[in-house]
This record gives structure tokens, C-alpha cells and sequence, in this order.
């Protein structure tokens, strides 16, 4: 589970209600049905009219997305899978890779290590594995715009019901306890809009793109390691390449001692 997504849900629930208990608010007042359906429903209904519906099918798999961590393999570990293949496909020729595919589960990486183990072009497995990342991205970008556009929905509703409230508080003036009543309800639409908005619409959005950078990386990574291997370059090549795209405390762990970089700085 990405557990940070959890932390970060329960962390604004708390900030927000412990902050309105230190301000003296009462939190009872956030029991205000008119104000979620303002909001929750009226952001649906506008995410249903800005995109179409075969797109907001997908809405409970981006959830889902947000909520578990990626499943692979680490980035250190995928270079010496690299370097392996390398040494295979050279010591006993591209067709020796074949048997080699049943144990690898990614299929990216298993695609284009068919394509190589076919004697296909390197710039036609690149054309096509790159394009493989680029729609990729495109479907992310499409994902994370939904919860982009409802972050900014969000708010704006708030404020809408807070005029719908501040309307029907109009019609107390002659009670005063009750107008008061009535005019800290109406801010409570603004309250839970500004919430839905900064504290889960724009920071899933965000999350959502930082995992697609994440992917794409992964995927050029192997994608450089792909090429390498139809190339016939050596293992040291293939691993000096990969190398780049290994983080530093990865790094460290290939080489068996900490990294001079790091060490200096």
C-alpha cells in the first residue's frame, strides 16, 4: 500500500479538525448535508461534464493507483538483470534469450526482448517502444486531469454554497442566534470545497504525475537496455549505461561501498 497517500488523507482530516477545535468552531457544524451535496455532487457533476464517460470509468482504477505501490522490480536490481542478458546473448547468441523470457513478468520488457530475440531493426524497436511510453504518458496526463479539473471545481463550488447559505440566512434577520447559525453554516460549503480541492483533488493530480514520470523512467531505462542488448554491446557498456538511471543509494549497493560523489558531497 503507498502508505504516504493514507498519512497525507488522515494528516488534513486532523490538521483541519484540530485546528477548528483550537479556533473555538464546533464540529458538529461540519454535520451539514446541503454542504456535502453542494460540493461532493456538484464537483461529480462537473467532472461528468467536462469529460467524457469512458474516461471517468476509470476513476476508481486511478484510486486504486493512488492507494497501492508500484509492484517492481528495483532499478539496481533491473541492471544486473540487464547485465546477465548481456552476457547470455553474446557468450551464446540472441536466440539463447528466448527461454529467459518465461521468468520475466513486465511485459514492456518482454515485448521488446521478443523484438530483439526476432532480429527486428534497432530503430524500429525503438520507434515502437518509445511510442509504447509515450501513449502511456498521454493516458496518465488523461487520468490526472480529471482530479486537476476537480480540484478546481471544488472551490468554486464552496464558494457557490456559501451563497446558497448566505441566501437562506437572509431570511433570519429578525433572529439573531439563529442567523449566526445559519450564516456559519453557509461557510461550511467554502470550507469543505477549499478542503476537497487543495488537500485531495490537487495533490492526487500531482501524485498521479509523479508516478507516470516515474514509469516513463523505468521504461527508458529498460527500453536503453533493450537496444544495448540487439547492439551486441558488452556487459561493463550495457551496466556503465544503466547506470544513469540507478538513484545513489542504489548505486552504492552495486558497487559494494559507498559512492565517491556521494561521499564528497
Amino acid at each position: 500500500m503507498e502508505i504516504s497517500t493514507i498519512i497525507g488523507l488522515v494528516g488534513g482530516i486532523l490538521a483541519v479538525g484540530v485546528g477548528m477545535v483550537l479556533k473555538g468552531a464546533n464540529l458538529s457544524a461540519l454535520i451539514n448535508p446541503a454542504a456535502f451535496l453542494i460540493i461532493i455532487a456538484g464537483t461529480a457533476a462537473c467532472i461528468f461534464n467536462a469529460f467524457p464517460l469512458e474516461q471517468i470509468k476509470k476513476f476508481p482504477q486511478l484510486f486504486k493507483i493512488l492507494l497501492k505501490k508500484p509492484q517492481r522490480m528495483p532499478k539496481g536490481e533491473l541492471l544486473s538483470l540487464f547485465t546477465n542478458l548481456s552476457q547470455v546473448a553474446r557468450r551464446e547468441g540472441l536466440l539463447a534469450l528466448e527461454p529467459m523470457l518465461e521468468d520475466i513478468q513486465d511485459a514492456y520488457l518482454k515485448s521488446g526482448l521478443s523484438m530483439v530475440i526476432d532480429g527486428m531493426d534497432a530503430d524500429l524497436i525503438a520507434d515502437v517502444l518509445g511510442l509504447d511510453i509515450a501513449q502511456m504518458e498521454a493516458r496518465h496526463r488523461s487520468g490526472a486531469q480529471i482530479f486537476t479539473q476537480a480540484g478546481t471545481y471544488a472551490p468554486t463550488l464552496g464558494v457557490l454554497g456559501a451563497v446558497v447559505g448566505l441566501i437562506a440566512a437572509l431570511g433570519n434577520l429578525n433572529d439573531i442566534e439563529k442567523l449566526g447559525h445559519s450564516i456559519a453554516a453557509a461557510f461550511i460549503a467554502t470550507l469543505l470545497g477549499i478542503f476537497t480541492g487543495y488537500v485531495i483533488w490537487h495533490p492526487f493530480a500531482n501524485k498521479l504525475k509523479m508516478l507516470s514520470q516515474e514509469e516513463a523512467e523505468y521504461r527508458r531505462m529498460m527500453l536503453e537496455g533493450i537496444l544495448s542488448i540487439q547492439a551486441g554491446d558488452n556487459p561493463a557498456t550495457v551496466a556503465a549505461k544503466l547506470r544513469v538511471f540507478v538513484p545513489q543509494d542504489q548505486r552504492e549497493k552495486l558497487d559494494g561501498k559507498p559512492n565517491e560523489e556521494s561521499a564528497n558531497g
